[in-house]
């Protein structure tokens, strides 16, 4: 538990682990700390339940502890009689063991080096004491594990490549294995897919549970970043990514250790197995696409697990069927899909934009400027702000659109999308029946309705200032002459000539000759050629 000392929150979260029942390795792994820290903690967990203080400490007592109170309790201060010299040996321990696997390296000589970097060291005979203990306590003894029936469900890739050629191109493609296998019947399924990435990895884990009938309690995948070749910037995250496929099949994702094959050596052995019974067998074979090659991984699998295991009276399937399928969980009813998450920033159009789609999606306009989630599938996309989900969208990748929502606008955008002839209408016909048809017949004019709709809202603002008598007056007096324009209405109530006829106002010129006409314009047009 070298440095310094874990905040005490963490320790009551051990603590609740250690309650809970979880061993020292889970808790190092969920608390991302070693577990000699765990181990260190647990011990002093223990002087303190069990010491001369017991009958006062209790695990409640401790978790209602504020954080000064509890750092007094699990670090009183260092004891007098630690020795200093083991410390520093054990700090350098993994070095010395990575040196003696060096050619010609003694442990003289590195008890020489010892002692040159730490004078007042220990002596040789307890320096190789020590070597000693060490190597003893980490001694590679191996154990029979006790697997229950759909507990585990252990994945990985086969080191070597399947191929397939290309019909068209008469390229060899060369595929990925998928293997995994349930440890207590070592019921075997594999599968060809085109890469180890994110989403291949995930389809081929979908099938395997969909084979299976069912899903286990644990998956325990290889360590989770051998699962990407890769990196791109619109895949989320292994860990994120098959953290939300256990969400989805209800089950728990358990990690196998980096480098550490015998957690997970059956699958390991399943897969030199598959060497022999799928790969040698199909070797003088050839296929023209990935879907008769799986057909044919398939039909090898099936022999696999039909065939009658070495000292045992059973297949691997009668196994399975037996003891393991009617345990697994049942499917959810849909399939999984991969999820990818970002945080975006709302434009001042309330909108983000989705550069993996190169589409914009609305959000509701109190939300501009802030920084929202955004969690999308392959067919839909939803966001997220304070943990809340503020708007859902099927996804769209059509370049440089929008999909708009009208309830995300502010009232003034929405009025501005309703816009529309029928939309003027029913608000006119609301205040009288003369502006209805007025509205009517304003929109019969030839001209493109959009132009008209500046007309109407004005219309609309005389409406609510303006008495509806003097309106319909008004408005009458504009159909009469067949003149629609919200000005020449403006006018008339402004000039109160609602009671007037405008047609007797009008000045007409009185009959005359001096009227070129057609013929005149004809003469001078010919003129001009000339």
């Amino acid at each position: 538990m070298a440095g310094k000392p874990k905040p005490m929150s963490q320790i009551k979260q051990l603590i609740i682990l250690n309650r809970q029942g979880n061993g020292v390795k889970t808790i190092a792994r969920i608390l991302d700390v070693s577990k000699n820290t765990v181990k260190t903690y647990l011990f002093k967990l223990d002087k303190l339940l069990t010491g001369k203080r017991a009958e006062k400490v209790t695990i409640e007592t401790l978790l209602s502890l504020d954080e000064p109170e509890l750092y007094t309790l699990f670090h009183p201060g260092n004891p007098s009689y630690k020795d200093s010299r083991y410390d520093y040996f054990k700090a350098n321990l993994e070095h010395y063991q990575k040196e003696l696997e060096k050619i010609g390296v003694t442990r003289v000589l590195l008890w020489e080096e010892y002692r040159q970097s730490n004078p007042d060291g220990y002596s040789y005979s307890q320096f190789c004491f020590h070597l000693d203990q060490q190597q003893a306590a980490k001694g590679k003894n191996t154990m029979v594990l006790d697997h229950k029936p759909a507990e585990k469900l252990y994945i990985d890739f086969a080191g070597k490549t399947i191929p397939y050629i290309d019909r068209e191109t008469g390229e060899v493609i060369a595929c990925q294995l998928f293997v995994a296998c349930l440890p207590y019947s070592d019921y075997a399924f594999a599968m060809a897919v085109p890469s180890q990435s994110v989403s291949d990895f995930l389809y081929a884990l979908s099938r395997c549970l969909e084979d299976l009938g069912g899903v286990p309690q644990l998956l325990v995948p290889d360590n989770l970043k051998a699962a990407v070749i890769k990196a791109d910037r619109y895949e989320p995250d292994i860990n994120q990514a098959l953290e939300d496929f256990a969400n989805h099949y209800r089950t728990a994702v358990l990690p196998a250790r980096v480098r550490k094959p015998q957690d997970k050596a059956l699958v390991e052995n399943q897969v030199k197995i598959l060497y022999s019974r799928v790969y040698a067998k199909l070797r003088n074979m050839q296929f023209f696409d990935i879907t008769s090659l799986n057909q044919a991984i398939k039909l090898k699998v099936k022999a696999h697990n039909q065939t009658r295991m070495q000292k045992k009276p059973y297949c691997r399937e009668e196994k399975f069927m037996a003891d393991e399928k009617a345990l697994l969980t049942d499917l959810p009813e849909d399939r999984f899909e991969l999820r990818s998450y970002s945080m975006l920033k709302v434009a001042k159009n309330n909108h983000i934009y989705l550069s993996a789609d190169k589409h914009y999606y609305s959000v509701p306009h109190t939300l501009m400027g802030n920084k929202v989630k955004v969690v999308y599938s392959r067919s839909m996309v939803y966001i997220y702000h304070d943990g809340k989900k503020v708007a859902v969208h099927t996804r769209n990748f059509k370049h440089g659109a929008y999909s708009t929502v009208k309830e995300h606008l502010c009232s003034h955008h929405q009025h501005y999308r309703d816009r529309s002839p029928d939309y003027y209408r029913n608000l006119s016909a609301k205040i009288s029946k003369v502006l209805y048809e007025y509205v009517c017949l304003l929109f019969e004019q030839k001209r493109y309705p959009e132009q008209l709709y500046r007309s109407c809202d004005g219309l609309l603002a005389l409406a609510r200032k303006s008495d509806t008598e003097v309106l319909e007056k008004a408005c009458k007096t504009a159909m009469e002459n067949g003149i629609f324009s919200y000005k020449f209405i403006k006018n008339i109530i402004e000039n109160h000539m609602e009671d007037e006829s405008v047609q007797n106002n009008i000045a007409t010129l009185p009959k005359h000759q001096n009227v070129r006409g057609k013929s005149y314009y004809s003469n001078q047009q010919s003129i001009n050629f000339k």
